[in-house]
């Protein structure tokens, strides 16, 4: 952890300060070792309890393929996030500008001015950002609240697998700067083609993966389903979805009805309740 991490003011629209050891505004940036992740969903845990993520929705999301034959077999995973596009769709079709991106590279949401328009989900090709009716719309802000004091993003901090390197990209010695100088030249962004400028790098993810990130939408949650690990699908209509155990009332739900003489107060075939022994 580098001191430059307590260097940044989390409101919208508040004044960056400069970092004292390259004398410019930090620049957050994130690169993930997908080679370690071991889809534990600790960093989707975390990112839920410290942002308080409203439910059905994921700041922070782990995808699983399973593919092959056999014994031929593999499993890969791949977390997804808001990529902080320097070119952020999420931003230009915002309709009351709630959304900001600040000299620190992060995009931010003002809830005081979303006005649940939706047009900000509908325009990310990550499903990083979720907007309806119920609630404003949330997003990963690389927990600004804990930059603020100093502390890295809460899925940093609880990979078990370290897979996560997060820091200043205008400092060399950033977690960040140091792992993309020695790995920059394998790594990518997601989707490409959707030439957002991503401020987030990955190394070793499968590309085929990315055809599991919807556009345009929130993350599925049927995407959990174990049904769908070996699909390499966005969206999961209701026709192609398992039903593990579909209730019908009339056929296979029966009312519980306590007896009221007690336990041993059941009638048997041929027999009265309540006997004496």
């Amino acid at each position: 952890m580098t001191n430059s991490l307590k260097l940044l003011s989390p409101s919208v629209g508040a004044p960056v300060t400069v970092n004292p050891a390259t004398g410019k505004p930090p620049l957050w940036k994130m690169a993930l070792d997908v080679d370690r992740c071991i889809g534990c969903h600790a960093c989707s845990v975390a990112c839920k309890v410290e942002n308080n993520v409203p439910l059905g929705r994921y700041r922070t999301k782990v995808y699983y393929w399973e593919h092959g034959k056999f014994p031929s077999v593999k499993r890969n995973f791949l977390p997804t996030l808001c990529m902080q596009c320097e070119d952020a769709p999420c931003l230009k079709v915002c309709p009351t500008k709630a959304i900001n991106r600040l000299a620190d590279g992060i995009v931010r949401i003002d809830p005081d001015k979303c006005d649940h328009d939706g047009a900000c989900e509908k325009a990310c090709p990550y499903a990083a950002i979720g907007c309806d009716d119920n609630d404003v719309a949330d997003k990963c802000d690389f927990c600004s609240q804990r930059l603020s004091v100093g502390m890295e993003p809460a899925c940093v901090e609880t990979c078990p697998a370290e897979m996560f390197h997060f820091g200043d990209a205008n400092d060399a010695q950033s977690p960040y700067s140091r792992f993309m100088a020695k790995h920059g030249g394998k790594t990518a962004v997601l989707k490409p083609e959707e030439n957002t400028k991503p401020s987030v790098a990955y190394k070793g993810h499968t590309r085929e993966m990315e055809k599991k990130i919807p556009k345009g939408r929130i993350h599925d949650p049927y995407s959990y389903e174990i049904e769908t690990w070996a699909q390499l699908e966005a969206e999961f209509p209701r026709r192609k979805r398992v039903m593990w155990a579909k209730v019908e009332p009339a056929k296979n739900l029966v009312e519980y009805k306590p007896n009221p003489g007690g336990v041993g107060d059941n009638k048997k075939a041929g027999g009265k309740a309540g006997g004496k022994a």
